[in-house]
């Protein structure tokens, strides 16, 4: 609960916050990577730092948090808090941390915005992290008690079972607890950190679904790698996996989480990704054949072309097992001819969906932005539609519906 002086004075402060928030993020990563350059070794990605995504990340989180507590004292952003805290807890993040962010954060609050940081600015915002902190280091050790996760040391070593090339850029990897133990308990639509150790002896991080079903022997991850653009480097993590990972080799792995998961039910259901977006609709798709459901399925997905297509073939595989499942392709380039393909770009509104239908997202920014204004002009509800993002949440934590 944010305490009505408070409330007033973050109500004053946050345009100059807000506005100077971007600033004041960029400061604060580098203040504290350069005291702590530890910290870059697995915990944060240097990727995602390059980018400024999470900067960006950061900065709307704290924003939009703060939004939300001026909209009703007593509440806490759900959706924006369980997305951060399943973030968090893949990578291992632990309560003292919140500490060492907090004394870097308001440092450069302090430098950016000078003498407009009063005592009674500082406090008051300082409540609204110890809020945020607060509720944070809540979920994430529920998380940690049901996953059976020390937190302190997350990390298990995996065996690679089997290497499969999927497309040109991507491959799957099957894996199995390198210490033959149990699998941990995963639900359909999760995702695991992978560790990585880089050619320089850092440690990086990234997050890949899960796309076999969760009660498999083996469970298997899907990897792209992702080039480099003209402001961005190319992948770190996806590009090490890609051009070393063999079978026989191990990977570091957390245990799975993620809050997008697939919910037992017998609405219909409608899968919709795009590129690599397709990982965790495959997982969902194996496991509803795992499991026998007669649950009707529509699987839509975009792609550049059949060839880029990855984990197509299984797809394919899985619908037929299915016997109320049906998949529509959307390809920019050299549409097939068989029932089902599309040529351009995904256009959902002529699908007659159906109105009580749970709806999962994933792909681009871009393209879950437009797909998602398609299906709420079809009717489905907002509260129907779900999505994952791989990497920081920069949709949600900018709160654009």
């Amino acid at each position: 609960m944010l305490s009505p002086e408070s409330a007033a004075v973050v109500r004053a402060t946050l345009p100059a916050v807000g506005g100077a928030l971007d600033e004041i993020t960029t400061r604060f990563y580098g203040t504290m990577f350069a005291e702590q350059p530890e910290l870059l070794d697995g915990l944060f990605n240097r990727g995602n730092q390059a980018s400024g995504e999470q900067r960006r990340a950061l900065a709307g989180s704290i924003a939009a948090f703060a939004q939300g507590l001026l909209a009703d004292p007593d509440s806490r952003p759900d959706a924006l808090l369980a997305r951060i805290a399943h973030k968090h807890a893949a990578l291992g993040v632990t309560e003292d941390q919140y500490t060492i962010v907090h004394k870097y954060l308001f440092r450069a609050i302090g430098d950016v915005l000078g003498e407009a940081v009063t005592a009674e600015v500082a406090a008051a915002w300082d409540e609204v992290y110890w809020l945020m902190a607060g509720a944070l280091i809540a979920q994430e050790a529920r998380l940690y008690q049901e996953a059976r996760v020390d937190p302190h040391e997350p990390w298990r070593r995996w065996a690679v079972v089997e290497r499969r090339e999927e497309t040109d850029d991507v491959v799957s990897f099957l894996l199995r607890p390198a210490d033959e133990g149990a699998l941990p308990r995963a639900r359909a639509g999760q995702y695991v950190s992978v560790r990585v150790l880089m050619p320089d002896g850092v440690h990086q991080t990234r997050q890949y679904s899960l796309s076999s079903a969760p009660g498999d022997g083996l469970r298997r991850i899907t990897v792209k790698r992702v080039a480099s653009a003209a402001d961005t480097p190319e992948g770190e993590v996806s590009n090490q996996l890609y051009r070393t990972v063999r079978a026989g080799d191990e990977l570091t792995l957390s245990a799975p989480f993620g809050d997008v998961v697939l919910e037992d039910a017998g609405t219909p259901l409608v899968l919709v990704s795009a590129g690599i977006g397709c990982t965790p609709m495959v997982g969902m798709l194996e496991h509803l054949a795992a499991t026998g459901s007669s649950r009707p399925v529509r699987v839509l997905h975009a792609d550049r072309t059949p060839a880029d297509h990855a984990l197509r073939a299984d797809t394919r595989r899985v619908v037929e097992q299915l016997p109320a499942a049906k998949a529509e392709f959307w390809y920019e380039q050299d549409a097939t001819e068989e029932p089902g393909s599309h040529p351009g770009l995904m256009d959902v509104e002529g699908l007659d969906l159906p109105a009580d239908a749970d709806v999962y997202l994933c792909g681009s920014l871009p393209f879950m932005r437009a797909v998602r204004a398609q299906l709420l002009r079809a009717g489905i509800p907002a509260r129907s539609i779900r999505y994952e993002v791989f990497g920081p949440d920069l949709w949600l934590a900018n709160a654009e519906g």
